[in-house]
């Protein structure tokens, strides 16, 4: 049961280890030697190719022409999951946008069905958020939570569970009845002040998704969420690097301040998919020059895998190929709560790994608890 992969480089989520192996036992990281120790048994990657952590997406709607909002089932939660894989997510949140509170029990249900090792836990993007910021979300499902939501996002669960809301719509005390229920917090579709972003951080709001996007902008009089996030080093932002949802010069400034930055991607189906449109709410969305748009030019989720996130990291912003790579998997894990078994290739980490050209970010393969594609 024991197996290695060598390659010219590997990257173990802290140091680069040149002519490298990464030897596995069951779904376990045993160690990391040098190439000469295992050369005969080790199964060798293409010369040039590199050997990382795989990468973790926190933020996905859907892939393989799958939307999770309409197909809250565990076979079209590993659909996305493979979809994505072959752009080297090794590990995924799938999100469920503002919706009706049955199809919210329906995909807390459906996760806790789904027997993926690649598949964290769940996402849920809403309902409680601010009409003011919905972007694509359908108003009427935008609510304030009551009672039942409050016992059905603090059950016990066996994944993680990841909430987006917006601190100024919810009661006070919400966010830190779901932090000692271990449910991850993050803000997003808000017009929270400053001091409002400060309080829920106080509270225990750890997260902000897709920053900039969908949020109170930064202004000089009026910072917002943003400037409460950009100068804790206490949080974790999700950036999405697709040159569409974000200037480059913004996203730059994130990579200035105190907080963690991580690669998210916003799928939606179309993504590993065949089709260039889908339903959301019952009206077409198209891709466009790259964009996921409704009719009235709205933008809908993104058309953007992680290989390509990475990619844009470095070329786009400038940023060491080593830091993209954290920004898609040390610090995805460290925000859930796994850094102690995701993020790293190291002894008795999980083996979620990903091989590719360093030049293109071109995917040659992963791993999934040490086993590959």
């Amino acid at each position: 049961m024991r197996h290695a992969v060598a390659a010219d480089h590997v990257f173990d989520g802290v140091t680069i280890h040149r002519h490298a192996a990464v030897v596995i036992e069951a779904s376990r990281i045993v160690d990391v030697v040098p190439r000469a120790e295992v050369a005969g048994d080790a199964r060798m990657l293409p010369d040039g190719a590199w050997l990382a952590p795989g990468f973790i997406d926190v933020q996905v709607n859907g892939g393989g022409d799958v939307l999770f909002n309409d197909a809250r089932t565990p076979e079209a939660i590993l659909a996305i999951a493979a979809a994505h894989r072959r752009f080297g997510t090794t590990a995924l949140v799938p999100t469920l946008i503002t919706d009706t509170p049955d199809k919210m029990g329906a995909a807390l249900a459906a996760i806790e069905a789904a027997d993926a090792p690649g598949v964290l836990g769940l996402h849920l993007e809403g309902p409680f958020i601010s009409p003011d910021r919905a972007g694509v979300h359908h108003p009427a499902h935008i609510r304030v939570p009551g009672r039942e939501d409050t016992a059905a996002l603090t059950a016990p669960r066996r994944g993680v569970l990841l909430v987006t809301l917006a601190p100024e719509r919810v009661p006070p005390g919400f966010i830190a009845q779901l932090r000692a229920a271990g449910v991850r917090v993050a803000l997003g579709h808000s017009m929270a002040t400053y001091d409002q972003a400060r309080a829920a951080m106080h509270d225990g709001l750890t997260g902000f998704t897709h920053l900039f996007n969908a949020m109170r902008p930064l202004a000089s009089r009026d910072p917002g969420p943003v400037a409460a996030a950009l100068e804790s080093p206490n949080v974790f932002v999700g950036l999405i690097v697709d040159g569409v949802h974000v200037h480059p010069a913004m996203l730059r400034l994130v990579l200035r301040g105190a907080a963690h930055p991580m690669l998210v991607t916003d799928a939606m189906p179309p993504v590993g998919g065949s089709r260039a449109t889908f339903t959301l709410y019952g009206e077409e969305i198209a891709v466009s020059d790259g964009r996921c748009v409704r009719a009235d030019g709205t933008l809908a989720g993104a058309f953007l895998d992680m290989a390509t996130a990475v990619r844009n990291c470095v070329r786009m912003l400038g940023v060491p190929l080593t830091d993209a790579l954290r920004f898609a998997s040390t610090h995805p894990a460290n925000f859930l709560g796994f850094g102690h078994q995701f993020g790293r290739l190291a002894a008795g980490y999980r083996a979620d790994m990903v091989a590719f050209m360093p030049d293109t970010i071109a995917v040659l393969d992963t791993w999934v608890a040490g086993h590959n594609s």
